[in-house]
């Protein structure tokens, strides 16, 4: 059994994350503890206060109590605001507090473009311009070119919770870009696990969404590869 812990911030979509677990249809577990989150906010102040090292750390026992090998920052926004440098001091506190292997949503996406061997991208972000914008930028300095990034003006996790198929479909759609070999859809608090191979076929690409590459993060943490076709090109290679 490969058990990967989630802090995840409030309740938007974590019910993804049981319908991930289910589609593996393997012994891979993915116990998840809920942070709080203060001010439910997609603005940068209330992003950091989100991610702090205190809010992430008020979890880490109960996961480390459920067998957790690895941990994982379930969350986009509350990661890549901090910056490259910023990101990777939190995501060491976090290793260090749970004594684990940790990292979160942001590198998650950083690596999973990187092991599909894509080096162009678009985003299609649900957040305001200016967070998505913070997105890009984190990217560009993991190496990766960002050819396009929307912005959809939602300020708050609960209101993207409440988006469906439709929603998400159009969502990426509007995202994508001519140039772009891989779209990245970045908020955790979407619901993605369901729409995955529609998502690439309607886009005839490969599609990467927040709580799918944060379950692969955290499987990457301890090297155990998995294949889940469902989930998209990211889990359908057998090697």
């Amino acid at each position: 059994m490969t058990t990967v812990g989630l802090l995840y911030p409030g309740h938007s979509a974590e019910d993804d994350y049981p319908r991930l677990e289910m589609l593996f249809d393997s012994d891979i577990r993915l116990p998840l503890v809920h942070t709080d989150i203060g001010e439910d906010a997609h603005r940068v102040d209330a992003l950091l206060e989100m991610g702090s090292a205190r809010r992430l750390a008020d979890g880490v026992e109960e996961l480390r109590m459920a067998g957790a090998e690895s941990v994982v920052w379930a969350c986009t926004s509350g990661s890549f605001v901090y910056g490259w440098d910023g990101a990777h001091e939190q995501a060491r506190q976090l290793a260090v507090e749970a004594g684990l292997p940790a990292s979160s949503t942001s590198f998650a996406f950083a690596h999973a473009v990187q092991a599909l061997g894509a080096r162009k991208v678009a985003v299609a972000a649900t957040y305001p311009e200016d967070v998505a914008g913070y997105f890009a930028a984190f990217l560009k300095a993991a190496g990766i070119e960002v050819v396009s990034t929307r912005g959809s003006g939602i300020i708050t996790a609960a209101e993207v919770g409440t988006w469906g198929r439709d929603e998400v479909l159009a969502l990426a759609r509007e995202g994508d870009h001519p140039d772009a070999e891989v779209v990245l859809l970045p908020d955790t608090a979407l619901h993605t696990a369901a729409y995955l191979p529609e998502l690439e076929a309607t886009l005839g690409k490969p599609v990467l969404t927040a709580n799918q590459v944060t379950v692969w993060e955290g499987l990457r943490l301890v090297e155990r590869h998995a294949w889940a076709p469902k989930l998209g090109t990211l889990f359908a290679s057998r090697d």
